[in-house]
């Protein structure tokens, strides 16, 4: 890949998984009897918060237990050493990215170590349980609640992704479904500005087709095997 400056890349929940992250979709895609999309939604949360905070509690506890993989290693890598633009927008909402030492980044979905005000939209680091009713430190309302996209809300900071993407020489995909939108328009986004597209993946994503260049295996070996040759290369 030659006249590569700037990069955006997107990591899914593929690069996560290597880690251990949980999807705590049992048998049936279930979780406690429910389907997860059931405790991801604004409308969940006012029907029963009790069970939508309890279900993210788990989740940030469960970060605990887990380490960031050679994946993450190497694009945390990859942010010190590039010189041109660099964006690593993610969609998972674990904090592996950070822990690696990556900080040209975002969290399109949300993160699980963070706590919003329904009331106000102040945003608090937040790792410990987060019961129904908290009070937010600015406005007093007891609206805090997970800091997450819910299913059929607006993704973060959509603004910042489009603007890197239409700048972008490359654009990677890692880890993802290529099924959820508007994630899953990213490619034909930078494909439209000019870009080169590369999809690393365990196998096809539903959008494989729009790359220019598609590398199946784990994560964990094609990140850093990528990711060295590009700045041997630079």
């Amino acid at each position: 890949m030659q006249d590569i400056q700037n990069i955006v890349i997107l990591t899914g929940a593929g690069i996560s998984a290597e880690s251990g992250i949980a999807t705590f979709r049992g048998p049936g895609g279930l979780w406690e009897g429910h389907r997860v999309e059931e405790v991801c939604t604004p409308e969940a949360l006012a029907h029963d918060p009790d069970l939508v905070h309890r279900f993210y509690d788990l989740r940030r506890a469960a970060l605990a237990n887990v380490v960031p993989n050679a994946a993450h290693d190497a694009l945390a890598r990859l942010d010190r050493e590039w010189s041109g633009e660099l964006l690593i927008v993610t969609q998972n909402v674990d904090d592996l990215h950070e822990r690696a030492g990556a900080t040209r980044m975002l969290h399109m979905h949300g993160e699980l170590n963070s706590a919003l005000c329904a009331a106000c939209d102040t945003r608090v680091a937040w790792r410990e349980s987060l019961p129904p009713g908290s009070a937010c430190a600015t406005c007093g309302a007891e609206a805090l609640r997970p800091d997450i996209v819910f299913f059929g809300e607006m993704p973060y900071r959509m603004e910042v992704i489009e603007r890197a993407l239409s700048r972008a020489d490359l654009f990677v995909s890692i880890g993802t479904s290529g099924a959820v939108y508007p994630a899953a328009g990213f490619v034909q986004t930078a494909r439209y500005h000019g870009a080169q597209t590369l999809e690393l993946n365990l196998e096809p994503s539903a959008g494989s087709v729009y790359f220019s260049e598609v590398r199946l295996g784990a994560a964990g070996v094609l990140v850093p095997e990528w990711v060295e040759a590009l700045l041997t290369q630079a």
